[in-house]
């Protein structure tokens, strides 16, 4: 090999400027996530390049490193982990208009391949928006996903207005608790489905009631939804459907191919309809987050982890121990 390839190839292996990521090699539960040093990737023209200062965790990324999702994320390793971030502009490509350098943004990469935790990840300006100026970075972090998928959930799916009656079932968790903000200002009239520990978060939160799942049935509420939310991926349709109003929507998390199939078929043919959310994060979509965060919207970020301690901030946050949202800060 002439001296200059050999020079070539050792400039890519051993880069000068690595950068930490959290990567796997194999689905399996949080033993399976290391920090690794990784090349600091670079930029095309229509890209740029950002310094991440935090990255929020999302149920779906262990769902992904699991092997529970490999139809949609695919098989070929290495893998990186993390969807949403918030940081600063590194560097900006020639064609990039809207950034510059040293601007505070936050926003998502692309969900099945995730890799946002990171020291530096590479973006589009369609996948991220200037972060508002009241918040911090590790609540801008925690805001993308969860933030997204209750806006999409309550304006587009369940189409949520003044005077409607809405359940939502598991009302602390991350979607949750941006659902029931979102809901309230809507006009709804919201009841929140959570465990002890979340009763007093939801009721802060806005919620008109709440419901202890450890005490009492959702099969014996007397009153009936125009809207049923469920994020905890355990209430089924079929349950649910005794709670709804004639013309009642009922929306579910995490999409798979045969339930897809099955709530297209039973809405052709119902007048209480059944929606799969199917995240389309947008920078629109955070543009709107944004404003609402100036609208007090609340981003409950429960505790925070560094770089070192991912293991134990997945397994923490998978086992149920902590609600809300988790950020881990990458300094």
């Amino acid at each position: 090999m002439p001296q200059q390839s050999k020079t070539w190839l050792l400039r890519l292996l051993y880069p000068s400027n690595p950068m930490r990521k959290v990567m796997y090699d194999r689905f399996g539960d949080e033993q399976v996530l290391a920090v690794r040093e990784q090349p600091t990737p670079t930029i095309a023209s229509n890209q740029l390049l950002i310094q991440v200062k935090a990255a929020s965790i999302n149920p779906l990324d262990w769902k992904i490193y699991r092997g529970e999702m490999k139809l949609m994320s695919g098989s070929t390793f290495p893998k990186g982990v993390g969807i949403d971030f918030a940081g600063i502009v590194s560097q900006v490509g020639a064609g990039v208009t809207g950034y510059r350098s040293g601007d505070a943004v936050f926003g998502f990469l692309e969900v099945f391949t995730g890799g946002a935790l990171a020291e530096y990840v590479v973006v589009t300006e369609a996948t991220i928006a200037p972060k508002p100026a009241n918040i911090s970075f590790d609540q801008a972090a925690a805001l993308p996903v969860t933030g997204l998928a209750a806006l999409q959930i309550v304006d587009q799916l369940a189409a949520v207005g003044p005077g409607q009656e809405v359940l939502i079932n598991g009302a602390s968790g991350g979607v949750g608790l941006f659902a029931v903000q979102l809901a309230k200002q809507r006009g709804a009239r919201v009841t929140a489905v959570a465990g002890p520990a979340g009763l007093l978060r939801a009721t802060q939160l806005g919620a008109d009631a709440v419901v202890d799942y450890t005490k009492q049935r959702l099969s014996q509420l007397p009153q009936r939804f125009d809207v049923i939310i469920d994020l905890s991926d355990k209430l089924a349709f079929k349950a649910a459907r005794p709670l709804m109003k004639p013309r009642a929507t009922f929306v579910s998390m995490l999409p798979s191919p045969l339930g897809l199939v099955g709530a297209f078929f039973h809405n052709l043919f119902s007048g209480r309809k059944h929606q799969i959310l199917i995240l389309k994060p947008t920078a629109a979509g955070l543009r709107v987050l944004a404003a609402l965060t100036e609208q007090q919207l609340q981003i409950p970020v429960e505790k925070v982890y560094d770089l070192a301690s991912v293991q134990q901030a997945y397994q923490e946050t998978s086992q149920g121990k902590i609600k809300g949202k988790v950020v881990v800060v990458i300094d």
